[in-house]
């Protein structure tokens, strides 16, 4: 058995916000997958169902960002689970937004939510960070966590959303890299069919030719008068006889 919680504030206040990526992701995976009906239970709201043949409990902490570890720990533990066996998905700062990135262990990076899982859990467990970029300030970080996405937002954020979803089973057998490259393919702009020349990996031309002679149309040679005026005006001018 798995634990997949995701990371947010419980109330419509809080619904879209930034901070919430990881219950909006959630959300998406229970829908998809035909979870159970959301519970109370562990002070969060749970569901149960299974993703690649294995069994999860859905998990959205109702203690406040602050204290999600309180929660998960508790289900953990009635559970008599390990810290590998749970997964949680969250905002990361630190990412472009639409960027997705898994690892187990290290630092809380100044997530709140991280370090309170990290006392109650303990730090062996998968994060999947949530990219949703950072304000460029760090006194202008509150407010931008807490605030809603932006329309314009949805471009990356409901493909990305959709794309967790869909390949939430990879995420439950540990195909971590499957994953992040299913994830990242579904964010527009994040692939193009072929080699993308923006990253530098253009075909290379054809040998002893360049990009630019490449382009330019085959010149003609210009043809000189043989007689007349301009013809002596240009043998004086060059010195030919």
């Amino acid at each position: 058995m798995q634990i997949i919680a995701g990371l947010g504030n419980p109330g419509s206040k809080y619904a879209r916000n930034r901070h919430n990526v990881g219950f909006m992701a959630v959300d998406a995976i229970a829908r998809r997958h035909s979870f159970s009906p959301w519970a109370k239970k562990f002070r969060a709201e749970i569901a149960e169902g299974t993703l690649g043949g294995e069994k999860v409990l859905l998990i959205k902490p109702q203690t406040f960002m602050n204290a999600s570890g309180e929660s998960v720990g508790e289900a953990m533990r009635f559970y008599k689970l390990a810290p590998s066996d749970i997964v949680v998905l969250y905002d990361e700062l630190d990412l472009a937004p639409g960027k997705i990135r898994i690892k187990t262990g290290g630092g809380a990076g100044g997530h709140n939510g991280i370090r309170s899982l990290d006392s109650h859990v303990g730090k062996d467990y998968r994060r999947v960070r949530i990219g949703i970029g950072h304000p460029g300030d760090k006194a202008l970080v509150h407010n931008w966590v807490l605030g809603d996405f932006a329309k314009a937002d949805s471009v990356w954020l409901d493909p990305l959303i959709d794309a967790i979803a869909d390949h939430a089973d990879m995420l439950a057998r540990g195909d971590d890299n499957s994953f992040m490259n299913k994830a990242a393919l579904a964010v527009p702009g994040a692939a193009k069919a072929g080699r993308d020349v923006a990253d530098g990996d253009a075909p290379a031309p054809p040998k002893g030719k360049s990009h630019i002679r490449q382009a330019r149309p085959a010149q003609q040679p210009v043809r000189l008068p043989e007689s007349g005026p301009m013809a002596a005006m240009l043998k004086k001018l060059f010195g030919k006889d």
